[in-house]
């Protein structure tokens, strides 16, 4: 059941595994290790004070509130909110814009310059960045709030829609895919490592009966193995190619037992730090809950209460 605490859970979990990795993002894995993030940090990369989180938690929380706000997934209406994020720093932590991919910044372009919403994500080969996968969140509560745990081909199709808003290419829709069918998983009350079981087979299944998706299906064996918790962390790629962050995501899952060391493995795999922890770090706070997240990390946590007033709005929206 998907109840608004764990829709609140979910967000924060999200937001502050973001928060933690934006001051080390871009770092190499060896620095790191001389120097492990263990709580957060401020200024670094960006300059940012403790708690700021970037693009990864701005455009999660502009589709959940035009979603709240229309009670419906308009896809126009979300980009005119990406926008106003890019041009205008609303939906910010400290009212700056300091980090946008390019292939999100592609996409707003083209939504600016008149191209339909569902064709503005670039879809060419080398657009398989995770700049799709960070924000899918949203989709997967709403399509929870209106299925249940029961995703037809119409609601796998509206997360790709979802995705295609900044990213088409058929990478960026199977990660979206199995990011969404885990979070039904956890929704359901499953255990961590069965919803992650669960989902991903399920993902084999669906993308496995579909030739257009054949060719990118393949970019995912790795995870659809039954050993793949088990690889050692050097064969873990930290980028910000959307199998490798989906692949990091999940393995931090799979290897800790509680938020705070789910952060801390995701951050301190270095690269797309960030962005890493907030995929696995929303999941995370889907299933521990709030609650598990250190007090030291929310009290530093920038706008808090408003991050919290767009999770409550978006539960009553569709519940």
């Amino acid at each position: 059941m998907l109840t608004q605490k764990t829709v609140t859970s979910m967000l924060l979990g999200h937001a502050v595994a973001d928060a933690v990795g934006v001051p080390v993002e871009f770092t190499k894995r060896y620095r790191l290790k001389e120097n492990p993030v263990k709580n957060m940090r401020e200024y670094g990369t960006y300059g940012q004070p403790a708690g700021t989180w970037s693009d990864d938690t701005s455009l999660t929380i502009a589709a959940m509130e035009s979603m709240a706000r229309l009670k419906k997934i308009d896809y126009a209406d979300i980009l005119k909110n990406f926008m106003a994020w890019y041009s205008k720093s609303k939906f910010t932590a400290n009212d700056e814009t300091f980090d946008c991919g390019n292939t999100t910044a592609r996409a707003i372009s083209n939504f600016a310059h008149g191209t339909p919403p569902l064709e503005c994500g670039p879809s060419h080969e080398n657009a398989a960045a995770n700049g799709g996968l960070m924000r899918i969140s949203p989709v997967a509560m709403y399509l929870y709030f209106k299925h249940g745990n029961n995703f037809d081909s119409a609601a796998m199709q509206t997360i790709h829609n979802f995705s295609s808003i900044t990213h088409g290419n058929k990478n960026c829709l199977i990660a979206g895919g199995i990011y969404c069918l885990i979070a039904a998983e956890i929704f359901d009350g499953q255990n961590l490592q069965v919803a992650i079981s669960n989902g991903v087979n399920k993902a084999k299944n669906f993308y496995g009966n579909l030739r257009e998706f054949e060719k990118d299906l393949k970019n995912f064996e790795r995870l659809f193995d039954e050993n793949f918790a088990r690889l050692f962390e050097d064969e873990i790629q930290s980028t910000g190619y959307v199998v490798a962050s989906l692949e990091a995501s999940i393995w931090c899952l799979l290897n800790t037992d509680n938020y705070k060391d789910l952060v801390l493995k995701a951050v301190n795999l270095g690269g797309d730090t960030d962005t890493i922890g907030a995929i696995a770090g929303g999941l995370a706070g889907a299933f521990y809950g709030a609650e598990q997240i250190p007090a030291e990390w929310l009290d530093v946590l920038k706008k808090k209460d408003y991050l919290e007033k767009i999770a409550t709005d978006f539960y009553n929206a569709f519940n």
